[in-house]
């Protein structure tokens, strides 16, 4: 394996900015010091650049196995590197749904041939899989993926029984997408008798699947992990008054319930669906400006613990359809990154929030051993971002397979430069290196 060293970077790491180089050797930071004098196999000269650590991304939809038209584990861990994220969490709603650990098992096995990204797989909850679901190991799996709201095929779980076993049982972390369905359901048909079907509009979207429907399966959830006492991680918050049911005086790593932002939720709002339409219809629904901006307060306060993507790819085929027909969820991984960054440049959140959002709080939050945090002995997850570097998205540099993205037109003013993943720069000026796949995240739990 090659040796890199890194000149003259501007490292973020741990609340500071300081200047420095790092060497890596064998997968792992080696050094870090203010001056290195050793010779390595690559050199990289960092000057005016700034060396975050790699995001990790707890919530994406690679679409493999079963769904490979809209994306596969290669090309979505591609295009994640490429945006500066080096490790990935993905979840079990693919064909078939990962309910069973000899399917867990088998993505591991694609991943372990083609992810150019580090690597780990939720497994799923659905109605009547609590065994297979118990012989989950916590030491190499992210976490138990239940959907509260919503989904494919067997995974919808809103049986206050089955959702009493599974909080009551499960050891491990919980990860849960909080909508309430009879909500959703009665919102719906209510628009479906004041309209016709093909006068329901996108701009419905956030009136259907509302803010109340999240709030009451959100409480739900945060009601039964106090009751049980269960790690608990609600996913993709996307209205203000959701934010105001978590904790920010508990210190992270002593937290039993955390949450998740999305950038969408940060980025968008119900204006834009006049000209996005359903390339920015997601599950849960972008709200409102008001919504929009508490979900950042809370970002900022602490409210709210990390920032994702629920990158979930669908064909542009797909999308176009009417608003009833077309899916939810949108490819995000290669520009998460480059818009918080924006954000940054804006002036609305510093770089060392976002490496503790996107990076340090996700290894706390999933216990990740080793990575999450620029230290010697650490797995040398890495990004170099140049903060002044205008670029705009279009069709010929989005990397994602379904071939285009809810920024495309956007010009963002920073741009990633280079990614190290597992020791291995796997994306440097536009170029990647599929020479070397990533690795298996491995978890520190009892």
């Amino acid at each position: 394996m090659s040796s890199i060293l890194i000149k003259n970077a501007t490292v973020v790491n741990e609340g500071k900015q300081f200047t420095a180089d790092v060497l890596v050797k064998n997968g792992f930071i080696e050094k870090i010091d203010s001056s290195i004098n050793e010779t390595a196999t690559i050199e990289i000269n960092a000057a005016g650049k700034y060396l975050l650590p790699g995001c990790i991304d707890d919530q994406v939809h690679f679409r493999e196995p079963g769904l490979t038209h809209k994306a596969n584990i290669a090309s979505e861990s591609a295009a994640a590197v490429a945006g500066g994220i080096t490790s990935y969490m993905e979840m079990p709603n693919t064909v078939p749904n990962t309910l069973t650990q000899e399917l867990l098992a088998e993505k591991y096995q694609i991943a372990s041939h083609s992810s150019l990204a580090n690597y780990s797989f939720f497994m799923g909850a659905g109605n009547d899989n609590m065994e297979e679901v118990l012989k989950t190991n916590n030491k190499n799996v992210c976490g138990i993926k239940v959907f509260m709201g919503s989904s494919t095929g067997n995974m919808l779980v809103d049986n206050e029984k089955t959702l009493e076993g599974i909080f009551s049982q499960v050891p491990m972390l919980i990860a849960t997408h909080c909508e309430d369905e009879a909500t959703i359901r009665n919102n719906l048909e209510r628009f479906k008798q004041e309209f016709t079907e093909e006068r329901i509009t996108i701009e419905m979207h956030p009136l259907i699947r509302s803010a109340e429907a999240c709030y009451i399966s959100s409480s739900k959830a945060i009601d039964l992990a106090q009751k049980f006492n269960t790690r608990l991680h609600i996913l993709h918050i996307s209205t203000g008054i959701e934010t105001q049911l978590f904790d920010n005086k508990t210190p992270l790593k002593d937290k039993k319930i955390t949450a998740e932002a999305c950038v969408h939720h940060l980025w968008f709002s119900d204006q834009d669906y006049k000209t996005k339409g359903n390339y920015i219809k997601w599950n849960p629904a972008v709200k409102t400006a008001a919504d929009r901006a508490q979900i950042f307060e809370a970002v900022l306060n602490d409210h709210i613990d990390v920032i994702a993507t629920d990158h979930a790819p669908h064909t542009i085929e797909e999308k176009e359809q009417s608003y009833l027909k077309a899916p939810s969820g949108g490819p995000l991984v290669q520009h998460a990154l480059t818009a918080m960054l924006e954000f940054h440049n804006q002036g609305k959140i510093s770089l060392e929030k976002i490496a503790e959002k996107m990076a340090h709080n996700v290894a706390i939050c999933f216990n990740i051993e080793k990575r999450g945090f620029i230290r010697e002995g650490y797995w040398a997850d890495l990004v170099l971002v140049d903060l002044n570097n205008p670029w705009s998205v279009t069709k010929d540099n989005i990397l994602y397979k379904c071939g285009w993205s809810p920024f495309e037109g956007q010009e963002f003013s920073a741009k990633v430069t280079h990614t190290i993943v597992s020791g291995n720069l796997a994306y440097e000026n536009g170029r990647l290196n599929h020479t070397n796949k990533g690795q298996r995240l491995l978890f520190d739990r009892n």
